[in-house]
């Protein structure tokens, strides 16, 4: 174990750690938006806008992440569309993990039961006010809890964005192994960096859920 080059390589690391947040926050914010508006789409009373949300949702889902990746970075220059590293990273990712999001929102929501919706309906409740009154705030303890494990695996998703040479952490990495043949000392250093990013995002959620997730409807 060669202490002084874990030493050496730690700022450069924490730096590529904090690429690796922004990669997540951004492509989280992107993931909420699209999965709400997915949710809406799934819940539509038109047979079409149902039908497009779910394609779309089956679409993310069925096919590779990095698949994915490659085609919205290096494909979208077909058409005159040239996206940065960063750009096309954070948009695919958020794209992608809105899907995931999104299946796990419509579940909780199918989840309350539809007596709560019955009995909003019958006391004059239009179908907005019985969503975001009643059934929304039963389904907010499912929906944080599967928020906070897609963000998880969001996380550990942006070491893919390495492949179109964003310097994250698994980039950074991949780069000190190169010039120092010591994998283990810096894959190392770079998982242990990934275990605290990814043990923050879990107290977070835990606090979400306590804090915010024991609401009930009026």
């Amino acid at each position: 174990m060669d202490i002084n080059l874990i030493l050496k390589i730690l700022p450069f690391v924490a730096e590529a750690g904090l690429m690796t947040i922004k990669l997540a926050v951004a492509s989280f914010m992107i993931g909420v938006a699209v999965s709400a508006l997915l949710v809406a789409a799934r819940f539509s009373t038109h047979f079409g806008i149902r039908a497009i949300a779910t394609a779309y949702v089956s679409v993310m889902r069925g096919t590779p992440l990095l698949v994915q990746l490659f085609l919205v970075f290096f494909g979208t220059s077909q058409f005159g569309m040239e996206l940065t590293p960063f750009v096309a990273g954070i948009l695919t990712l958020g794209f992608n993990i809105g899907a995931y999001m999104s299946e796990g929102m419509r579940g909780a929501i199918l989840s309350v039961d539809k007596g709560q919706t019955e009995a909003a309906r019958t006391l004059g409740f239009g179908r907005f006010d019985t969503m975001r009154l009643f059934v929304l705030p039963q389904a907010r303890p499912l929906v944080l809890r599967s928020l906070g494990v897609n963000t998880v695996i969001l996380t550990k998703g942006t070491a893919l964005v390495s492949t179109i040479g964003v310097v994250e952490l698994t980039y950074s990495a991949q780069r000190f192994v190169t010039s120092t043949y010591k994998p283990f000392e810096v894959f190392g250093v770079a998982g242990a960096a990934y275990i605290i990013i990814i043990a923050v995002i879990l107290a977070i959620a835990r606090f979400a859920e306590a804090s915010y997730g024991g609401a009930t409807a009026p």
